[in-house]
């Protein structure tokens, strides 16, 4: 079998480190040789050097690692020495450091996972750095794989971008346990949103819904979760705005579950998401959903089906669709069902990973 190395050095926790921590698991319990790359005090650090399956490798990483010539020559002697045959990086700044010691120690493939839907600079360095360093990319929805090559088409070749969706433990996730955050007034519309508090998630736009709601005098809760930079200018908006009584502020949640199970809608108003994680977990808790016409979403919404697809920004049209859900709670508990069967024939874990085992060994 070949010899696997994934490199991420993130010090945090999100979708591309969650993908892969659990790639490096499937591979290393189905006896694939295994080398975790990642930093000292990284939260993948606490996940995996524990397991017996995995070898770990701590590599500090700063932001000019890769100008750095011991560096890189002491990178590229350790994957000679472990005896890398396929290297998978997540960050597209690790890509510098160990896509370059990867190229000069000759490691068969360096794959690229791409997970965000944000065009790639057509920089002189990232043409010298597609053109000879990376020898695939593995994006996570058709909208990565667009934004990929949209500035520059010769950039890498398109036959070589594979789309692969992220998987979904189905069945953990559904007979998860939860505890609910809040309880439904009765009359109440319940509105639900997961994710940092960051310019991407715009959660501005779930207080001027609020206020568009509230001067339709729709009685309604919107839950806010997550933390992040914005908590105090989005707490300041509400007050300014006179809604602050219909939204929620919870902080960081650990368990999505608690958040989504009591709401009624699941709005998701970020402005691009290489893939909306939170939009497969929202389905299989048989939520309606709401969310921009942008990125990955029409790839885990069914327009008009598993919920509705508004332009970015339109308060007036998310209003609407609010509206027509709260008066219609059969069309809202058909959204939730069939949101649910999209996402276990579409994305459920095995299925993908398998996927992923057969293109690893291709």
């Amino acid at each position: 079998m070949r010899k696997l190395g994934f490199f991420n050095s993130a010090k945090t926790w999100g979708g591309g480190e969650k993908w892969h921590y659990e790639a490096a698991l499937y591979f290393a319990n189905r006896g694939y040789p295994v080398v975790f790359f990642a930093q000292e005090g990284s939260i993948l650090q606490q996940k995996i050097s524990g397991h017996p399956n995995v070898k770990f490798v701590p590599f500090k990483v700063s932001n000019y690692s890769f100008l750095n010539r011991l560096k890189v020559y002491a990178l590229k002697q350790i994957f000679q020495a472990l005896h890398i045959d396929i290297l998978l990086i997540n960050l597209s700044s690790d890509l510098k450091l160990a896509g370059q010691a990867a190229a000069k120690a000759g490691v068969q493939r360096i794959i690229y996972r791409r997970g965000s839907a944000i065009p790639i600079k057509n920089s002189l360095f990232n043409q010298y750095m597609f053109n000879y360093w990376i020898t695939d990319i593995l994006a996570n929805s058709e909208a990565t794989k667009e934004t990929i090559l949209q500035r520059n088409t010769h950039l890498f070749p398109k036959e070589k971008i594979k789309v692969i969706y992220n998987p979904i433990d189905v069945e953990a996730f559904v007979h998860a346990p939860f505890d609910p955050i809040y309880t439904k007034v009765p009359g109440e519309v319940v509105i639900a949103n997961l994710g940092r508090l960051e310019e991407q998630k715009n959660q501005k736009f779930l207080i001027l819904l609020s206020a568009e709601l509230q001067q339709r005098s729709i009685a309604h809760k919107i839950i806010i979760a997550g933390s992040g930079r914005l908590e105090s200018e989005l707490k300041k908006l509400s007050r300014s705005l006179g809604v602050e009584n219909n939204i929620l502020f919870t902080g960081f949640i650990d368990n999505v579950k608690d958040v989504l199970m009591p709401c009624d809608i699941f709005l998701l108003p970020s402005l691009w998401e290489g893939f909306g994680y939170v939009l497969a977990e929202a389905s299989l808790c048989r939520k309606a959903i709401i969310a921009f016409d942008v990125s990955s979403n029409p790839e885990l919404v069914q327009p008009n089906l598993s919920g509705f697809l508004v332009s970015k920004n339109d308060v007036v049209a998310c209003a609407d669709k609010v509206c027509l859900l709260k008066n219609d709670p059969e069309l809202c508990k058909k959204m939730g069902e069939d949101g649910m069967l999209h996402i276990i024939n579409t994305f459920e874990k095995s299925r993908i990973m398998a996927t992923v085992e057969a293109y690893i060994n291709e």
